[in-house]
């Protein structure tokens, strides 16, 4: 259902010329629920993050670290996650991975008093339940990357990436509201416990509904995991200039999903209500705008090729989106504010299927651990954003941290400079 919704709000904006399959459109749209229902799991931790840190007296240091952890495991284990799936098929390693972040996501549920805190303190507990949560979650992205390189077109592969992308937006838009009334329904443990069920559910139709390509299984054209195959990734000039402008544009997005919420409540002073309500407007825009990225970057390499098509749309959107976001920091009422941050927010996640379609056309052989790789790099932006920012605003107030943001998003314009997705990496 996440994933049919969130293909509702782009579908003005798929590519002409994909004809797709019902199985591609099965396909992507599963893709696209999984991706939604990943970052309602990972964001409902900040959701609840107010009444845990009120119940157990955790400071807002401890919490960003409790954050943080998840995006460790998360990060160190992505290009694993990726070259696993290049090798033995994206669909049973996720499915693997998934069972095993639903499972992590409901036993989140007894890291309190009494539970897993009792043993181990409350803290440490959230620590090892969120890393054993980055553990499963971590082989999703480069999955999904390897099986698009095998059943997308080319000239949808911009589009497919930035829906997928878009699913996580609307995971991040339904959880403030939904997972805050299943809070105050059932508290926050029985919340967990629902969230991971349905993760185990939608992983279920994954494993029955989806084969690695649509030829049927060919192991002997997967690569083997060799250094050599990964030392090439990692010596293309191309791939690190993408990742590093991943880890910018990652670190300006986590912001959004980890401390947006607070901000608006406990720093603008928007009721609980109000402050649910425009973080789901955040991400709806997200969620309506980023597909358009994909299909303009489509467009763009259809009519002008790779180079100019990959790299206008993410040069243009980033550097909008950081004008945005300095914009939305400057104090204008909470209208106005909302309204500027959701448009930074839209704007510079154009720039998601850009990125990933890049990465996907330039790895040859191995999709999954090339988009791995990037999104290692990614979350490592993304694993500093939660701690850093309000370490920023602790000194120069919660303005300061994100017009920090903007600077880094800019930097990220600049990588494109000098990046050629048109050269595909060497077998």
């Amino acid at each position: 259902v996440l994933g049919l919704s969130s293909m509702s709000l782009a579908a003005a904006a798929a590519p002409r010329r994909a004809a797709f399959s019902s199985a591609q459109w099965v396909l992507i749209a599963l893709m696209v629920g999984l991706s939604a229902l990943s970052y309602f799991d990972r964001t409902i931790i900040s959701i609840a993050g107010p009444t845990i840190m009120k119940e157990f007296h955790i400071s807002e240091t401890a919490m960003g670290t409790v954050y943080s952890a998840f995006l460790l495991s998360y990060t160190v284990l992505m290009s694993v996650g990726g070259t696993l799936a290049d090798r033995f098929g994206a669909r049973m390693v996720l499915t693997i991975g998934g069972l095993a972040a639903a499972l992590t996501t409901g036993l989140t549920a007894l890291c309190g008093v009494p539970g897993l805190g009792s043993i181990f303190g409350v803290v440490p507990s959230f620590l090892l339940l969120r890393l054993l949560f980055g553990v499963g979650t971590a082989p999703l992205y480069p999955s999904t990357a390897r099986i698009s390189a095998d059943w997308i077109p080319t000239t949808a592969q911009g589009w497919v990436q930035a829906v997928i992308m878009a699913g996580s937006a609307l995971g991040a838009a339904v959880s403030p509201i939904l997972f805050s009334r299943l809070i105050a329904a059932y508290g926050w443990r029985v919340s967990f416990w629902i969230a991971g069920a349905a993760t185990a559910v939608l992983i279920g139709a994954w494993f029955f509904c989806v084969r690695d390509n649509p030829t049927g299984p060919d192991l002997s054209r997967r690569p083997s995991l060799s250094l050599r195959q990964w030392l090439r990734l990692l010596q293309n000039r191309n791939l690190l200039l993408l990742t590093i402008g991943y880890v910018l544009l990652d670190y300006f997005e986590y912001i959004f999903f980890y401390w947006m919420y607070y901000y608006l409540g406990q720093v603008r002073h928007l009721s609980e209500r109000d402050a649910a309500i425009a973080t789901t407007v955040l991400f709806l825009t997200m969620a309506v705008v980023m597909p358009f990225g994909g299909w303009a970057s489509d467009r763009l390499v259809a009519a002008r090729g790779q180079k100019f098509g990959r790299r206008i749309v993410p040069m243009v959107s980033m550097a909008a989106g950081a004008v945005l976001l300095y914009l939305g920091a400057s104090g204008f009422g909470v209208v106005a504010t909302v309204a500027l941050l959701s448009l930074a927010l839209g704007a510079s996640t154009c720039a998601e299927g850009p990125f990933w379609a890049a990465t996907i056309e330039i790895s040859g052989s191995q999709p999954g651990a090339a988009c791995g790789i990037l999104n290692t790099g990614g979350n490592l932006g993304g694993m500093i954003a939660p701690v850093l920012t309000p370490l920023i605003a602790t000194r120069y107030g919660w303005e300061g941290g994100l017009y920090f943001a903007s600077f880094l998003v800019m930097l990220s314009v600049l990588t494109w400079f000098f990046i050629d997705p048109s050269k595909k990496i060497s077998e």
